[in-house]
């Protein structure tokens, strides 16, 4: 049996795949969800650009088409020593585990221990890098009615490059459709991207204010208050998106990598080509939740494509070993 926690691109791709490659395997996709909703192609669900009935889906249809069980429960735990799932409805046993879990939020860079500011920074604003969330952007962004709106790009690595750099596109159409008056301040830590440079400020011009390479000291989530390495930025709305790293299950199996000095990298640590854990070989990591691949090359590209290839390749490699032989290396 393989058990695969997560339903998003890479979960959904391991699933489908196991079934086509290895039908003989019991296959159980887990995720607390009774429906998949795309973060890609979301950026133009925010902006009105295209119908949300694209890019959301039931996972039981899937799961009731390509023939692998569907199990709608919350995983609470993993326990490597016994090869078992906990949920909310009970214990699953495993032979094989995929985990694409995705990211958590690390609010901790922002505020260390304390709740208060965090709990304020997601609930008024949120940043929505994920499914779950991006309903309620949608529903502020269609209530925004001008002012100046700062969203800042968390410092690399984080889901997806380009989103954030697309969303502010998206909003800055919504405003100049709506000759809303104000800003979009997008604060980025990172290097100049430059193609998107060129079109806030071009098409964008009167919308966005790029401020690239400023890293942020502090947020005031409640004063409305941003300092960044240049500038103290005063905000009437926001968006919020804190650095990031794998989500919560990855750290309570112990499946976290290290850095030279044993520090936590805040990814799940996995070997390059077969993607199991380096922690456990009977499990899989696909999708956000992974680390660097190499010292050299950096992290796999976070998005929605590399997550379903690593999905397949998982496929693959669990499909080898229960026909008791290597698996080709894609």
């Amino acid at each position: 049996r393989v058990v695969i926690v997560g339903g998003g691109w890479g979960g959904l791709a391991a699933a489908h795949a196991l079934r086509q490659q290895a039908p003989q395997i019991e296959v159980a996709l887990v995720e607390r969800s009774p429906r998949f909703f795309s973060c890609p192609l979301s950026n133009r669900w925010l902006a009105g650009l295209i119908d949300g009935r694209l890019l959301e889906h039931d996972y039981r249809r899937a799961a009731d088409a390509y023939g692998y069980r569907f199990v709608q429960t919350e995983v609470t735990a993993i326990d490597r020593d016994t090869s078992r799932v906990a949920t909310r409805d009970g214990v699953i046993d495993y032979d094989w585990l995929v985990l694409a879990t995705g990211i958590r939020y690390d609010y901790r860079t922002w505020f260390g221990d304390e709740s208060g500011p965090a709990e304020e920074a997601e609930r008024r604003y949120g940043c929505a890098f994920r499914a779950s969330e991006i309903a309620a952007l949608k529903t502020r962004l269609d209530a925004f009615s001008g002012g100046d709106l700062v969203m800042n790009v968390p410092k690399l690595p984080y889901r997806c490059p380009p989103a954030p750099y697309e969303r502010a596109c998206a909003i800055a159409a919504l405003m100049k459709a709506k000759k809303l008056k104000g800003k979009l301040i997008l604060i980025d830590p990172n290097p100049m991207m430059q193609a998107f440079n060129r079109v806030f400020s071009g098409q964008y011009r009167d919308q966005i204010t790029y401020l690239p390479q400023a890293g942020i000291r502090s947020v005031d989530p409640f004063a409305k208050k941003i300092v960044t390495d240049f500038d103290e930025i005063r905000f009437d709305d926001a968006i919020l998106m804190p650095p990031q790293q794998a989500g919560e299950l990855a750290w309570q199996a112990g499946l976290i990598g290290t850095d030279e000095r044993g520090t936590p990298t805040g990814w799940a640590a996995q070997e390059p080509l077969t993607l199991q854990a380096r922690a456990d070989e009977r499990i899989f990591l696909v999708g956000d939740m992974i680390d660097r691949a190499s010292q050299l090359f950096g992290h796999y590209p976070k998005t929605g494509h590399m997550a379903a290839a690593q999905g397949r390749i998982a496929a693959q490699q669990i499909a080898a070993r229960a026909a008791g032989r290597e698996a080709d290396h894609p």
